[in-house]
């Protein structure tokens, strides 16, 4: 593999950006943020850092289509991109993004757009909350879980997520 592929895109754990301006710059770090998968056809949620390289439970062994039509006998999943900051008041759930997944695991096919799975990392990583055009049923799964999993996240987290996830 050449240099040039090798080196495409970069996620490192520290902040390379203190000024050297050398190799890493501009590149992303990830380290705060977590994959929390929503099946509201089993009334859970979790944690599955599989999906952060497209590689969860739910992701694994399908063909993907970019044209939803083409699973019309999928399972709704959202895979929710958390991403962790602090606070005057300690850790809190900064940003929190859902992205639809619709798996037909006997006919081995599935949906996701890529492009709104990287898009919403992105708001995640910026702090923004988009969990709107999730189902009730969902976002309710989706609180729950945050409130269980981190107490004092959930109650250091704004107002705005709390609403959203109401």
């Amino acid at each position: 593999m050449s240099e040039e592929k090798k080196n495409q895109f970069t996620i490192i754990k520290d902040d390379s950006n203190d000024g050297h301006g050398g190799y890493g710059v501009g590149a992303i770090s990830l380290e705060n943020m977590s994959s929390v998968i929503v099946d509201p056809n089993e009334d859970k949620a979790y944690v599955d850092m599989g999906a952060m390289h497209a590689r969860s439970d739910v992701e694994r062994r399908v063909k993907w289509q970019s044209d939803k039509s083409k699973v019309p006998n999928g399972l709704l999943y959202w895979i929710v991109w958390v991403n962790v900051d602090r606070n005057e008041n300690g850790p809190y759930y900064a940003g929190v993004t859902g992205c639809e997944i619709q798996v037909d695991r006997p006919n081995k096919i599935a949906y996701k757009s890529m492009a709104e799975h990287v898009k919403h990392m992105e708001k995640s990583l910026k702090g923004h909350i988009i969990v709107e055009h999730m189902d009730e049923h969902s976002r309710h799964l989706l609180r729950d879980f945050l409130k269980e999993f981190k107490p004092e996240f959930w109650e250091n987290s704004t107002d705005e997520l709390k609403n959203s996830l109401a």
